[in-house]
Order: structure tokens, then C-alpha cells, then sequence
């Protein structure tokens, strides 16, 4: 999905792209997954869509991790368990909208570790790269693992 948001398209109606290419996406058949979290099994269940960051706006903006922090040493993950077109239009609607987690399609949580085994092989992708097709992703925070640089803030 992200893929298909390229950059062109991205350019000229923003966030926009995102639901332009969900929408062309929906008919993917969601796939059977289980989730650990930090070692206890948190998801286990057809899914549509995993999500992991550690910022609350992602693809474009879109807010997707309201609480997430850059520097708590903490990822987020979320799960779309949407199917069809009504499913994902909602949950599209509510993503636009800044509201994902009001979404009855729509599971997060935070954790320091996570595995994701799907019953299939699926690409995935990495800051906006496709990675080829894998039966298991494990994920895992390192804190403190960069740093980074900031101007000192202005007295007014």
C-alpha cells in the first residue's frame, strides 16, 4: 500500500494518497497472524495490516500512534482487522480524520519486543522500502541507540 503512494502522487494531494491507495488495496484477503508482545502473545487472528513505529504521525501525517515518543525506548504497534470496502473505508476515515484509535478495526498497544509470525509469506516494508516476502518479523527496540541533535530553543 505504501508503495503505491508514490512520491508524485503524494505531492500533489498530501495524505490524500494514503486513502487513494488503501482504497485500491482492499481487496487484499486479510491473513492469519500471531502477535507477541514482549514475550506474551497479544494478537492472534486474521489481520489486514500491521503498523510498528515510535512516532505518532506516520505516512504522511497521518495520526496513527497518538502517544507514541521517539525517546521513551518503547515501540507502538497496531493491527487493522479491517475487511472489505465498508471495513476500511471506516477505518480510513477515522485515520484522515486524526481519530484511528476510536476504530473497532483497530488494535495498538507498546512494547519493547514483538514478533510477528504470519501463515504466509508477505513482503513488508521499512521506512517506505520493500523487503521481500518473510513467515516471521521479529522487532525490538534499542534505546538510546542514536542521538540526536536539536537547536537550542529561542527565549522570546
Amino acid at each position: 500500500m505504501i508503495r503505491d503512494a508514490d512520491a508524485g502522487l503524494k505531492d500533489k494531494v498530501g495524505r490524500l494518497a494514503y486513502v487513494w491507495t488503501g482504497a485500491k488495496n482492499v481487496g487484499s484477503e486479510p491473513t492469519k497472524m500471531t502477535i507477541e508482545v514482549d514475550g506474551n502473545t497479544w494478537f492472534e487472528d486474521k489481520a489486514s495490516c500491521v503498523l510498528v513505529g515510535n512516532v505518532g504521525d506516520v505516512l504522511g501525517g497521518l495520526s496513527v500512534f497518538p502517544e507514541a515518543a521517539p525517546d521513551d525506548g518503547r515501540l507502538d504497534i497496531g493491527v487493522v482487522t479491517a475487511d472489505g470496502w465498508w471495513e476500511w473505508a471506516r477505518t480510513l476515515g477515522r485515520s484522515v480524520g486524526g481519530d484511528v484509535s476510536g476504530s473497532p478495526f483497530v488494535q495498538t498497544t507498546t512494547g519493547r519486543s514483538f514478533e510477528v509470525r504470519l501463515r504466509k509469506a508477505m513482503p513488508y516494508q521499512l521506512d517506505g522500502g520493500d523487503r521481500k516476502p518473510v513467515k516471521k518479523l521479529k522487532i525490538k527496540v534499542k534505546p538510546q541507540a542514536i542521538t540526536v541533535a536539536v537547536p537550542e530553543a529561542r527565549n522570546p
